[in-house]
């Protein structure tokens, strides 16, 4: 079964307006095994850095899939907008059931504490993991429920994020959608900006 976002099934459902899916990496990919790691405040000063112009222009919703490390970090960046920007919403939109079952157990309480948090949890099917087309189900169901996509991706280096992005660039071609990269030479940026900052003081 196919999320639906109606009226009648859910409250406080996003509705299909200024919806931003925000995607990357999984921390091992990037060689983060904690979730202290000096690179995370870097990457999330590079979400929340491309993500504040867009809350400021009406950006309602932010939707993840809940995967560890990129978009629970967007999750976190989003938390924290909201107390200045409440009307910003954060969607988690899984793939499947309990996607987490696997998990190592500080990733489970991280993910939980997320989803807690979030203004909306839903599964896009209803059912435990069976086979990888539920998670190729999930990309089509986030380009198509969302007007953009920013994603901490390179293109140099391969990774989980490359579905979602070969997907998003198929889909441009024939209606409009905004995507924009985080790459490696944003976060080195990121990181040049707040070493001087500190250097200042």
């Amino acid at each position: 079964m196919i999320v639906h976002f109606s009226k009648n099934e859910y409250k406080g459902e996003p509705a299909l307006k200024n919806v931003l899916v925000i995607s990357g990496y999984k921390p091992f990919e990037l060689g983060i095994f904690k979730r202290d790691h000096p690179s995370v405040t870097y990457i999330k000063g590079a979400i929340k850095k491309s993500l504040l112009p867009k809350v400021e222009e009406g950006l309602e919703w932010v939707l993840i899939s809940g995967q560890l490390g990129v978009e629970l970090w967007a999750a976190e960046v989003v938390f924290e907008l909201q107390l200045e920007y409440p009307e910003l919403k954060l969607a988690v939109i899984t793939p499947f059931l309990e996607q987490e079952a696997s998990w190592k157990e500080d990733n489970k309480e991280w993910y939980e504490s997320v989803l807690m948090q979030a203004d909306f949890v839903e599964s896009v099917t209803k059912k435990g993991y069976e086979k990888p087309w539920q998670f190729r189900l999930k990309n089509q169901f986030f380009i198509e429920k969302s007007q953009g996509m920013l994603l901490l991706y390179d293109q140099e280096k391969e990774g989980s994020p490359k579905y979602l992005y070969e997907l998003a660039v198929q889909y441009k071609k024939n209606h409009e959608y905004q995507i924009e990269l985080i790459t490696f030479y944003d976060l080195q940026v990121i990181v040049e900006e707040e070493q001087l900052k500190q250097a200042d003081f």
